[in-house]
């Protein structure tokens, strides 16, 4: 079986169409303990969209990032237009016409979006940067990306999907050969990716080459033309997007046949845990929402990037201030409590952004998960903590949530994305929790990952435990919620239940006010 799909590659691919822009052969990284690409063999031709498809973990990263100058590999080949090369670095990378947007953000939070944008390459005039043409040349490249940002914002200020937008913008300050995006849509809008696409297939006719890597089936299938599969550091097919099925994609990707992506779910809705009451917030992200959710039910909450679902989880967690309403938990009033009040209550909130939110990655594993109950029984008895208990704790949660490597003393920064997520998840499992808020869940990993995460939300949610799922993947609210709240501008503009939850109607009330 595997030597069939490897007469999938390049070779055959090669056979047919122009020289590509890019080819690499025999590519390998090594990094300490780890082999992070092993004799890859990868190619891009001028006008096309590759897309680089594989789990969390099997060097989908590593192989663009070599490609963009971030490492060098310890073995193989790059040639550019024909001619090999050695890519000692991002911005020789970009000298050779290849501009990268990192699913990590590389932005400096106390610049503007122009200063960020021309990081490097400003423009200067007798010695002095010219600030007038920074600005104007700036704009120039919001307009033509149709972003909705002002040169002079400061980055720090932006939303996440603002500045997702920022680092896209970069990749456009000059004319690219090579585009290598990254997950480029998971924080923005359907308008802003829809953008997007459009943008992509402009560069496509310009005859600009495109790395696209996305764990979204309906993205990769809509905008590739051929698909490497990667697995464990391997390449093991690639092949015309026309020829991949999901199914196939899937089996290749795992190497097993995953037949269902979203759980089926018994729901059996019980006390009431969560109410909401004409909630606001000081920030004005929410201006009048209302909810309720009981136990044993997911409840959805759905809308555009920046329509203030965020925020609500993040008040009910204690996060974010509330301005105005209240908030009742378990039939206490607990508006205005702390974090720490909440989590002791039995209230977990997984936050979206894990890099800066949600885990500390230069500790380990180990030390994350614990965190939320390091100064409860049996972690730690009389302020002593019993080090032998928070091991075999740790371990039972990696083995549970199947972490790869099951390397518990390892620090978080070098996991993958995936099992990143993972180490999140564990940290809900250290204490008895009756309400879990995940927002944005699963932003970022593979599917099978993904799979993982639906499961262990259904088992929650199914052992009795409450569950408010944030999300702005469509899918998931139609596959995994019982109820579904749909915000708009901060306020709650519909409530559908069961069979209504459709996509027509969920969608219907993304953009404007309209009929329940």
């Amino acid at each position: 079986m595997a030597a069939s799909l490897h007469q999938d590659g390049p070779a055959a691919a090669d056979a047919a169409g122009p020289a590509p822009l890019l080819a690499v052969a025999g590519l390998s990284k090594h990094f300490p303990g780890v082999v992070a690409l092993d004799a890859v063999d990868f190619d891009l031709r001028p006008g096309e969209v590759h897309v680089v498809f594989g789990e969390n973990g099997a060097g989908k990263s590593t192989l663009i990032q070599t490609l963009a100058g971030v490492h060098r590999p310890t073995a193989g080949t790059i040639r550019c237009r024909g001619r090999a090369v050695e890519i000692d670095s991002v911005h020789h990378a970009r000298q050779l016409g290849i501009s990268a947007v990192f699913q990590e953000f590389s932005l400096v939070p106390q610049l503007t979006v122009e200063e960020n944008l021309f990081l490097g390459a400003e423009i200067v005039a007798w010695g002095l940067l010219d600030k007038r043409a920074l600005r104007r040349r700036a704009q120039e490249i919001l307009d033509r990306l149709g972003f909705p940002l002002l040169p002079q914002q400061r980055v720090q200020y932006l939303s996440r999907a603002e500045q997702q937008m920022v680092e896209i913008a970069k990749a456009f300050r000059a004319e690219p050969a090579v585009l290598i995006l990254d997950e480029p849509t998971a924080s923005l809008t359907e308008r802003e990716a829809e953008r997007l696409f459009a943008l992509i297939e402009q560069e496509k006719r310009n005859g600009v080459g495109i790395v696209y890597i996305s764990h979204r089936m309906d993205e990769n299938r809509r905008i590739g033309d051929r698909v490497t599969v990667l697995r464990d550091g391997r390449r093991v097919a690639t092949l015309a997007m026309d020829e991949a099925d999901d199914e196939r994609l899937l089996q290749l990707m795992t190497g097993r046949v995953i037949t269902q992506i979203f759980p089926q779910i018994a729901f059996a809705p019980a006390r009431r845990l969560l109410e909401i009451e004409r909630l606001a917030t000081a920030d004005g992200a929410v201006a009048e929402v209302s909810l309720e959710l009981g136990a044993g039910e997911i409840v959805g909450l759905a809308g555009l990037v920046g329509c203030g679902k965020s925020e609500v989880g993040r008040a009910c967690f204690g996060a974010t201030a509330a301005a105005a309403g209240r908030i009742r938990f378990d039939g206490e009033d607990v508006t205005g409590a702390t974090p720490g009040a909440m989590l002791d209550r039995g209230l977990f909130y997984l936050p979206p952004d894990r890099r800066e939110e949600g885990l500390v990655m230069v500790r380990s594993v180990r030390e994350n998960v614990a965190l939320p109950a390091l100064s409860r029984p049996p972690l730690s008895r009389f302020g002593v903590i019993d080090r032998g208990a928070e091991r075999r704790r740790v371990r039972d949660l990696a083995d549970r949530l199947n972490l790869q490597p099951r390397a518990i003393e390892r620090d978080v920064q070098y996991f993958s994305g995936g099992n990143q997520q993972k180490v999140m998840l564990a940290k809900g499992l250290t204490r008895d929790i009756k309400l879990f808020i995940f927002d944005e869940p699963t932003v970022g990993v593979d599917v099978g990952t993904r799979v993982a995460i639906y499961a262990f939300i259904r088992d929650l949610c199914q052992s009795g435990a409450g569950i408010l799922l944030i999300s702005s993947d469509l899918p998931e609210i139609l596959h995994l919620t019982n109820r579904t709240y749909v915000m708009y501008r901060g306020r709650i503009q519909a409530h559908l239940a069961g069979a209504e939850i459709t996509q027509d109607r969920v969608l219907a009330h993304f953009f404007e006010r309209g009929a329940a």
